[in-house]
């Protein structure tokens, strides 16, 4: 079994930055591929970030240039850099993870989650 828990979530204004950690525990061997999904109130939960096993990236259109992503090996964590944010970015953000090299857009692939972490970004 694989634990993932999130940290870094807040409050911050608009234009400010917070970065969410995501850490893993348990059979990490098995994790390869990352994603960062955010749901606000009242509608779906979306796919922001992606990292697969070789590093490679992919973002949202609408976080494009303002987030990033990274991974920490030796401390088994990865890392959403969140920056210029916006109040639409307000939203539970939360981390997922599945053993296969390539990421992907569908949630239902990503069989280990976060608890999920609060981001409030104020006008």
């Amino acid at each position: 079994q694989v634990q993932l828990v999130e940290s870094g979530g807040g409050l911050v204004q608009t234009g400010g930055s917070l970065r969410l950690s995501c850490t893993a525990s348990g059979n990490i061997s098995r994790i390869i591929a990352m994603g960062w999904y955010r749901q606000a109130p009242g509608k779906r939960r979306e796919l922001v970030a992606s990292l697969d096993a070789r590093d490679g990236r992919q973002f949202a259109d609408s976080v494009k240039g303002r987030f990033t992503s990274s991974r920490d090996n030796a401390k088994n964590t990865v890392y959403l850099q969140m920056n210029s944010l916006k109040p639409e970015d307000t939203a539970v953000y939360y981390c997922a993870a599945r053993n296969a090299i390539r990421t992907s857009t569908a949630s239902s692939e990503y069989p280990y989650w976060g608890q999920g972490t609060q981001v409030t970004v104020s006008s």
